[in-house]
């Protein structure tokens, strides 16, 4: 029989629909809302009053900033240090936490005591600038890739995503004559996809986004600055790029704004994560569970 719902359970449902349709909003609505403003015409969009439409579509804030000098290289050196850097990084933290989470290894408790200590506490800016110029980082497109490989948090949510495994699967593959490289690769591997993704999109994500690291350690060197550098950079100088284009021309309306700029360049920077996420939601959702419950 159908079980009936009582009044208050009704209440429930409408009040957390309700709740969930305006959380949605307001998430949506800043970069719906940006998205429109950045493909608005600038001189218009100072009188205000869009919202999510563009009022007067034009693609000239965007021609303006892709347009500038060395943006397709920058994009270039991103994408590049994002991709090498995330596989590097899956690859490293996962052998690493492979050999943490097996039983027979020697002192995997005080190591991963040691790991969780360097989340909280670390060198500071000096010493550790100093540490990669000492190991010729420093102005290499290597200094975006090299210290990023070993994550603590990354390794210890792997290790104890493999944790959870059954250890039966590795005893009767090694029963069979499988070493670790073949546990690791054929039988471990393939089961951890879910944190295996969880982890790939931070590291990607985190690598998209970084500029900082470009600020203080590849300032000299112009060959790899990241389109996140150079957008930031934009994002500072909106003023001047639109005084730039005033020079250029003094009779001619400039349909840009630093405020257009500011918008454009601040969708550039997000709808590359926005377009792969949805892609890596499950895994990212099932990565995290499990590895935050189970250990």
């Amino acid at each position: 029989m159908k079980k009936k719902t009582s009044l208050g359970d009704k209440i429930f449902t409408v009040c957390n629909t309700l709740f969930m349709i305006a959380f949605v909003v307001i998430t949506l609505y800043p970069v719906l809302n940006t998205l429109a403003i950045s493909f608005n015409d600038g001189i218009d969009a100072v009188r205000g009053g869009i919202h999510l439409i563009p009022r007067k579509f034009t693609l000239k804030n965007y021609q303006t900033v892709l347009g500038k000098q060395n943006m397709i290289t920058g994009a270039y050196i991103t994408v590049l240090r994002t991709v090498i850097g995330t596989v590097l990084a899956l690859l490293t933290n996962a052998l690493l936490a492979f050999v943490v989470s097996r039983k027979r290894f020697l002192f995997k408790s005080q190591l991963s005591l040691f790991w969780v200590i360097t989340m909280y506490v670390n060198g500071g800016m000096i010493p550790v600038f100093l540490l990669y110029k000492n190991l010729h980082l420093t102005g290499t497109f290597w200094v975006y890739v090299v210290p990023g490989m070993i994550s603590a948090w990354n390794m210890l949510v792997m290790r104890t995503y493999m944790q959870g495994l059954p250890d039966s699967l590795e005893e009767s593959a090694q029963l069979d004559g499988a070493g670790y490289w073949t546990v690791f690769i054929k039988i471990i591997s393939p089961l951890c996809k879910p944190v295996y993704a969880t982890v790939a999109l931070f590291v990607a994500v985190g690598q998209w986004n970084s500029w900082f690291d470009n600020h203080i350690y590849a300032i000299s060197n112009k060959k790899i600055l990241t389109l996140q550098y150079m957008l930031y950079r934009y994002l500072q100088e909106a003023e001047s790029i639109v005084r730039e284009l005033k020079e250029r021309d003094p009779s001619a309306a400039v349909p840009i704004t630093p405020r257009g700029v500011r918008m454009t360049v601040t969708m550039i920077t997000v709808i590359p994560v926005l377009c792969i996420y949805p892609f890596l939601q499950k895994y990212f959702v099932k990565g995290v569970m499990i590895g935050a419950v189970k250990g």
